[in-house]
């Protein structure tokens, strides 16, 4: 039995994990790599294992650093089953098509402006898209859905079960029974990514209690979030200084943290804390998203519930306009005050958050509110390390807006949650590989496992990029 750490090894994004255990091979995860046009430029690279030898892959969510190059690998000959939960699948379908359509565009704007003459872009190198639409169409025809709590066995040698990672809807920790030539069998336990207890609308991540090998992700693993309380206290105060003069400009996923946002905004005008307010949802996969968490209403924890069902009577102070048409998206960004834009993507590189932020970085009046995790190299990094000068749309800008990073929004868990979750296993993992974080938040992570959690005695890992580990 051995892993291969193709991805998410010392880095945030691109998280995939070979397996070879008896008579077959299957990935965890096949995510692309996000970040700058550098780490971007990784996803065009050849895979590092024939995908026509892989005999299934099993999703831990939807995020597109865990999805995104699914269908370049059915493109490239995979055919087998792709494994994932029911909503899992709901989101797979927006989120992938979404970046499909992305990449199609980009090409064909790019190749508009490289045939101009004498155009600026004509020298630049164009990337055509890793996929189109017709490719994720194919790719979606391979996903199987399994609820949670439910063993399945994808192999005859092997035997699953999705547990509730509480990081996004449909969001699975795998525990993984692999069972080799001799009749051994090993316990292997995929993290995917944890959500932060305490959080609102989803549940909170499933205790395991054993395991032989254990995959535990890092993003914050050097860290610990602010609390909620505090976070909410600068978002209102933030909201109430700006919008009579200006906008608040938040970037934020639409795969979760959009929806999480309308609920805080919903919990705070229900407690009287915020005026009359307009919200624009300007992101038509976050519009989509927000139908599919209706849909898996009963996912949501018990608070999550209450509050939606009393959704129609706060309306009336707090507007919502949900902004799909791009013709109404343009006349946004002339809108100079009173808005708070909610708009994608998350980590400012991509999507229509990059010309809200166009019109509203160089204005002092305004403010942009940083909520989740900016990968190296992205717009959203260089904003929260306070970079004062910006190029966007081909303009250069000096930043006036207020920067504000709102660390109690994210939905990874923090350091002090990752052990309290690793607390919950009776005895120590013979192997732990710890993934799915920058080369420092995992050093910490894997130092506080031996130390605080008394893990010592086992062996505790930061893996490299495609290194490989007999389990």
């Amino acid at each position: 039995m051995q892993i291969t750490f193709h991805g998410a090894a010392q880095q945030v994004t691109g998280s995939c994990f070979l397996v070879e255990a008896a008579d077959c091979r299957f990935l965890i995860d096949c995510g692309m790599v996000q970040g700058n046009r550098e780490a971007r430029e990784r996803n065009y690279e050849p895979f590092a294992f024939d995908p026509r030898r892989i005999d299934f892959v099993l999703l831990t969510h939807a995020h597109i650093d865990h999805s995104g190059m699914l269908p370049r690998l059915a493109m490239q000959g995979f055919s087998g089953p792709i494994f994932t939960t029911p909503a899992t699948l709901d989101l797979v379908d927006v989120l992938l098509k979404d970046s499909a359509h992305i990449q199609e565009t980009d090409f064909e704007r790019s190749t508009q402006r490289a045939s101009k003459p004498n155009g600026r872009h004509r020298h630049h190198k164009i990337m055509p898209p890793l996929y189109t639409l017709r490719d994720v169409n194919h790719c979606l025809r391979l996903f199987h859905t399994v609820d949670y709590d439910t063993d399945f066995s994808p192999h005859a040698s092997v035997k699953v079960r999705f547990r509730d990672a509480g990081h996004i809807l449909g969001s699975a920790i795998l525990e993984v029974w692999l069972t080799d030539e001799q009749g051994r069998t090993r316990k292997l336990v995929a993290s995917g990514d944890l959500g932060q207890p305490g959080r609102p609308i989803l549940r909170d991540p499933t205790p395991i209690d054993s395991a032989d090998v254990l995959l535990i992700e890092s993003t914050y693993g050097d860290r610990l979030h602010k609390d909620m309380p505090s976070t909410l206290d600068e978002l209102v105060e933030v909201v109430q200084r700006t919008v009579a003069k200006g906008n608040v400009v938040i970037p934020a996923f639409a795969v979760g943290r959009t929806q999480e946002l309308i609920y805080e905004f919903l919990k705070l005008s229900s407690q009287g804390r915020l005026g009359p307010l307009d919200i624009f949802i300007d992101s038509p996969m976050a519009i989509a998203a927000t139908e599919v968490t209706r849909k898996h209403f009963t996912l949501f924890d018990d608070e999550a519930r209450e509050l939606f069902a009393q959704a129609k009577q706060l309306t009336q102070q707090l507007r919502i306009h949900f902004v799909s048409d791009v013709q109404d998206s343009i006349k946004l960004t002339r809108v100079r005050s009173g808005a708070v834009i909610i708009s994608a993507s998350g980590m400012c590189d991509a999507g229509r958050v990059i010309h809200h932020l166009h019109q509203n970085l160089g204005r002092r009046e305004c403010a942009v509110v940083i909520a989740g995790f900016q990968a190296q190299g992205t717009l959203g990094r260089r904003l929260v390390d306070g970079e004062r000068h910006v190029r966007l749309l081909g303009d250069d800008i000096e930043v006036q807006a207020t920067v504000h990073t709102l660390g109690g929004f994210s939905a990874h868990a923090d350091q002090r949650a990752l052990l309290d979750w690793a607390r919950a296993f009776e005895r120590p993992p013979a192997k732990t590989y710890v993934i799915h974080g920058e080369a420092q938040a995992s050093q910490a992570l894997a130092s506080a496992l031996r130390l605080q959690q008394g893990w010592g005695t086992s062996e505790v890992v930061v893996p490299s990029h495609g290194s490989a580990y007999a389990l």
